[in-house]
């Protein structure tokens, strides 16, 4: 049984960074993607990076790009998402996603990260 396990979040005050990180067990197949999303308090979970097999393979929300930056290690079937320069806006329940293509079948159980002002 895949699982999906996500740490790193907090408290942090606005400028400050984070690193979240995801680790993939029981994995039997490769995905392609993993990814991170997030859901604030009152809104719908939106897509923020993701990550291909391939080194650069990378994509990112509009609203993150230039501050956060996805890493994985497909080998150790683990991501990570350093967040620079946090802000307020960013305060939501950060989930990690594993799947092939758009389709990410497998979610971890979210860490919340809070970024006061």
């Amino acid at each position: 049984q895949v699982q999906l396990a996500e740490s790193g979040g907090g408290l942090v005050q606005a400028g400050d960074s984070l690193r979240l990180s995801c680790v993939a067990s029981g994995v039997l197949a490769s995905f392609s993607n993993m990814a991170w999303f997030r859901q604030a308090p009152g809104k719908e979970r939106e897509f923020v990076a993701r990550s291909g097999r391939r080194s650069g393979d990378t994509g990112y929300s509009g609203l993150v790009k230039g501050r956060f930056t996805i890493s994985r290690d497909v080998e150790k079937h683990t991501v990570h998402l350093l967040m620079n320069s946090l802000k307020p806006e960013d305060t939501a329940v950060y989930y990690c996603a594993m799947g092939n293509g758009a389709r990410y079948t497998y979610w971890g159980q979210g860490t919340q990260v809070t970024v006061s002002s």
